[in-house]
């Protein structure tokens, strides 16, 4: 994976235009549609991304304000990304684009002047910038899905999924955090697919468990937009299993997922 924050950043400004793309074509009703995620429209769906840019800015231009906002969020129960959606719900559609655009060119901005290796705060444990960036990504990525399955469209997937995946692979260890399991001592292999053809690969060649197929079916398990089930994934082993049964690539508490047969 590049370490480049100008490769990153570039990465996230095409999946960005993307996004705005489908953002900008929509009518003001269709901000209103409620979303795969339980409780969320589209609205919730942006702002929550806007939000957490402009906490990902925070989080490394004033470390010590995000650490005091956080210890706040902490002292009142915890980060709650549902109560913050709340807070922006009655925004119409064209303030929430205005602020995600705003929110993502602070965002894209300020990344390009780190070093990608520099320690950033965050709501779970502290990251690297580079790892931090390449979280916005995967958020984006994510949220648009939901947009997209939401207005019923297709979406062509592109190479920008290795960062997804990469991030899905890296997080196997804390989706059993956030779970309260313990994972088995065991390595699993992953190989993937790529839009383009090539293939990517994580963990030991002999490794007995293993989950294989397209890259984009692996993306939407461990960003939890689809149902294992539900995937063209070959997955073998018991700790493979476990890992897909709960696989999560983001910060905090377990999400709920999607329902076996929801997308089929």
């Amino acid at each position: 994976m590049p370490l480049s924050m100008d490769a990153l950043a570039d990465d996230l400004a095409a999946e960005t235009a993307e996004l705005r793309a489908t953002l900008g074509a929509m009518t003001p009703a269709d901000w209103r549609r409620p979303t795969p995620a339980r409780g969320w429209c589209i609205g919730d769906q942006v702002s929550h991304l806007a939000y957490f840019d402009d906490a990902a800015v925070q989080a490394t231009t004033d470390p010590d304000g995000f650490l005091a906002e956080l210890a706040r969020w902490n002292a009142e129960g915890g980060v709650n990304p549902d109560t913050i959606c709340a807070r922006f719900r009655d925004l119409p559609g064209e303030a929430l684009l205005a602020w995600f655009d705003e929110a993502r060119t602070r965002l894209l901005t300020s990344f390009r002047r780190i070093d990608p290796a520099a320690r950033v705060p965050w709501f779970g444990p502290s990251m690297s910038a580079a790892s931090s960036l390449t979280a916005r990504l995967m958020e984006t990525w994510a949220h648009g899905q939901d947009i997209v399955d939401t207005l019923g469209l297709d979406r062509k997937p592109t190479d920008r999924l290795r960062h997804v995946a990469h991030l899905g692979v890296r997080a196997r260890a804390f989706s059993y955090t956030a779970n309260g399991r313990q994972a088995l001592d065991l390595p699993v292999r992953v190989e993937l697919t790529a839009p383009s053809g090539a293939t990517w690969s994580w963990g030991p060649h002999d490794a007995a468990d293993r989950v294989s197929g397209p890259a984009l079916d692996f993306c939407l398990v461990v960003t939890q937009r689809r149902h294992p089930e539900d995937a063209a994934l070959a997955i073998t082993g018991r700790a493979a299993g476990e890992w897909m049964a709960i696989a999560q690539a983001f910060a905090g508490p377990p999400g709920a997922g999607r329902q076996r047969g929801q997308f089929r």
